[in-house]
């Protein structure tokens, strides 16, 4: 059955391809010639990545009307080059660099992989990548700070941790968290001199003074001046981070203002907090007219198992390949955080994590949260409502539901009669 497909026109008649590097970048051109329009006009260039050369090249692709220049993520390196061209009217895109591979056996030169894109290019082959607007790269760049600053704070931590079991001070065995209002005093009482247990262990507060005897126990322990001064450093330097997170919590509040409403909509998804909204708004952004299905956005966010069909056999392992680490990061940590709800994601979690693992349970669910994300971003009417832990029971056929269980026992060893 012949079905009408309606094509694209082949070819773009003016386009660029940029080959970028730290200190130069090469440009190519491609233009129709004006006395034979069936050829086309070449001219390759370099410049530098100067922000004087690269206005330069800015105005000079506008003159000639340049309709798409097409660059290669590489690095950072393209960022400054995409916002300036950007802020000149012209529409870059910027491209995977799997899809303008080159052809094995050929030279690799900035030249020749320049014009490679531009020929690439004009001929429609390619795909733009996902990059946001102003707004968002900005609140990107926040909440991906504050996500590495809290690494560092938790890197540092463990640190401490291990400087403290180094001088035999057993203090992570007795209290759960060893930087609460207890731990954080006792720890000061040992960089201005105190070794005796029993002072030490009196510190304690609330719950904690229940276990004086094992704090004593844990405070027996050989703190010399060597250790005082690396654990002085180290609190230090927690206090520094969490100080910094807390000025970067103020700009993430002043720069997610704007998207307060679709904020409070992410906020009502089960495991979704005002943290957690904010890091997912800042990589997938608020406009979802970029991901027409829930599919592709899941498909980009690499939150869909890799299968390959050929020959009518399916092959592959279900992996789902590396995407955006920071999205990840976020629903990995919404996903684990539903699943000690009493919700349909919760329950959706043990189901899964009890025959497939948690890793599985991780992703099925952080793939359920982001199609639901989809959904309410992508219509201003939607609101969130929770199915229930009871859905999986009230919508499973009880005949299914028997002979599964059958089943089970007969692969026991059990011969099963069923009576009413």
């Amino acid at each position: 059955m012949l079905v009408e497909s309606r094509d694209e026109e082949q070819i773009i008649a003016r386009v660029a391809g940029l080959d970028i590097g730290k200190a130069e970048l090469v440009c190519c051109v491609r233009i129709p010639s004006a006395g034979a329009p069936q050829k086309r006009l070449q001219e390759v260039s370099t410049q530098s990545t100067m922000t004087r050369s690269l206005a330069e090249l800015a105005n000079h692709l506008v003159d000639l009307g340049i309709e798409r220049v097409v660059m290669e993520a590489t690095s950072d390196y393209w960022k400054p080059v995409y916002y300036l061209l950007e802020a000149h009217g012209l529409q870059p895109w910027v491209v995977n660099a799997r899809d303008v591979k080159h052809l094995p056996g050929r030279p690799k030169t900035g030249v020749f992989d320049a014009v490679w894109l531009c020929k690439v290019a004009e001929r429609q082959m390619l795909r733009p990548s996902f990059v946001p607007p102003l707004e968002i790269r900005q609140l990107r760049d926040l909440t991906r700070y504050r996500t590495d600053l809290v690494g560092t704070r938790t890197a540092e931590k463990n640190r401490v941790e291990k400087l403290l079991e180094d001088a035999c001070i057993k203090l992570s065995s007795v209290a759960s968290d060893i930087f609460g209002v207890s731990g954080r005093e006792m720890m000061a009482a040992l960089i201005n001199g105190e070794r005796d247990p029993r002072v030490l262990a009196q510190m304690a507060h609330t719950r904690m003074r229940t276990k004086i005897t094992e704090l004593e126990e844990a405070f027996t322990g050989f703190v010399d001046d060597h250790h005082r001064f690396l654990l002085a450093r180290m609190l230090d330097r927690v206090d520094g981070i969490e100080t910094d997170i807390a000025a970067i919590d103020e700009q993430i509040g002043a720069a997610l203002a704007p998207f307060t409403a679709q904020s409070a909509v992410l906020d009502e998804i089960p495991g979704i907090g005002p943290v957690a909204a904010a890091a997912i708004i800042a990589e997938i952004g608020v406009d979802m007219t970029r991901f027409p299905t829930s599919g592709h956005l899941c498909s980009w966010a690499k939150f869909s198992p890799g299968i390959s069909s050929s020959a009518g056999k399916i092959t592959g392992h279900g992996s789902t390949g590396h995407g955006n680490g920071y999205l990840a990061r976020a629903l990995g940590e919404a996903a684990v955080a539903a699943g000690k709800t009493h919700t349909f994601l919760g329950e959706r979690y043990r189901r899964i994590a009890r025959r497939r693992g948690k890793s599985r349970a991780i992703v099925a669910v952080g793939r359920s949260i982001l199609t639901i994300i989809w959904h309410l971003l992508q219509s201003p009417l939607a609101h969130f409502i929770d199915l229930g832990a009871g859905y999986f029971t009230r919508n499973l056929n009880p005949q299914t539901r028997t002979l599964t269980h059958i089943h089970q026992l007969e692969a026991l060893g059990y011969t099963v009669t069923l009576a009413a």
